[in-house]
């Protein structure tokens, strides 16, 4: 069978989402922890990938099980128990046979957070900002975004995606005191898209930016023209969407009952 797995991780110790040669990747870390629970070779494949350093509140990954049946709230509790500190799994669910963590999902949206204090115990997910942004001017440029559809400009070079057109469905940002808060929603993201976005929304709410000029670097699609790239610990895919009719969860009689070898390897392990 292929289940959705649900899990959220702080990224700070590793290299991203995907396996990498040159470090530890949470892809990596979570395929070891059911490989060893279900004593069985087993990859995963997640709704996306996020660089080094960044979290996820919700990150979706799909893999297959061709064992018999097994309990999976147990086995939720025993990956929890596998898992580190900072990897935590919500959520598996069984899926039809052809649902894809990527290709299936709808929608993925992300959430970057400012702070213009001093916070010793969020510095690390946060990004301080020593000047007061202007909120009005970067929403203002929000719904300029919204009217495009090709991020070239917005997209790290060289990669290997066919085209650079994303959907974007909502773009906007609030504040709360010292705190601001971007949320993006959109059917797919470019590598290193939302930070970029990011860091040339805060040009604008620095005053160095206007609607002109950030047209401008949207229809140059050429990255050169954009802002920096804001910093990967204040980033946070936030949730990821999917149609319900992938779920096969109720359809089956007592989908979640374990009677079989897959159990029995989880309660000796």
């Amino acid at each position: 069978m292929r289940f959705f797995i649900t899990l959220a991780y702080n990224g700070k110790n590793y290299v991203g989402w995907q396996n990498q040669p040159n470090g530890r990747s949470v892809q990596q870390t979570v395929e070891e922890a059911i490989s060893t629970l279900l004593r069985q070779t087993v990859s995963i494949v997640g709704a996306g990938r996020t660089d080094a350093g960044v979290h996820a509140q919700k990150m979706v990954a799909h893999f297959d099980w061709y064992g018999e049946a097994f309990e999976i709230q147990e086995f939720i509790n025993r990956m929890n128990g596998f898992l580190p500190k900072d990897i935590a799994v919500y959520r598996i669910q069984a899926v039809i046979a052809d649902a894809h963590a990527r290709f299936s999902a709808t929608s993925r949206s992300y959430k970057y957070y400012l702070t213009t204090q001093k916070n010793p115990f969020c510095h690390e997910c946060k990004l301080r900002v020593f000047f007061t942004p202007d909120i009005e001017a970067m929403n203002k440029l929000c719904g300029v975004l919204m009217e495009y559809t090709d991020f070239t400009s917005f997209s790290k070079l060289h990669t290997d995606v066919k085209t650079n057109i994303c959907r974007i469905d909502e773009a906007y940002w609030t504040q709360d005191g010292a705190d601001y808060v971007f949320t993006i929603r959109a059917d797919r993201f470019l590598r290193n898209m939302v930070r970029a976005i990011v860091g040339t929304l805060i040009e604008a709410g620095r005053g160095r930016l206007g609607e002109d000029g950030f047209r401008k670097i949207i229809e140059g699609k050429n990255r050169c023209l954009a802002g920096h790239s804001a910093p990967g610990q204040a980033l946070f895919l936030h949730d990821v969407a999917y149609p319900d009719a992938i779920f096969i969860a109720g359809k089956r009689k007592k989908p979640d009952l374990a009677t079989s070898r897959a159990s029995n390897n989880l309660k000796t392990t």
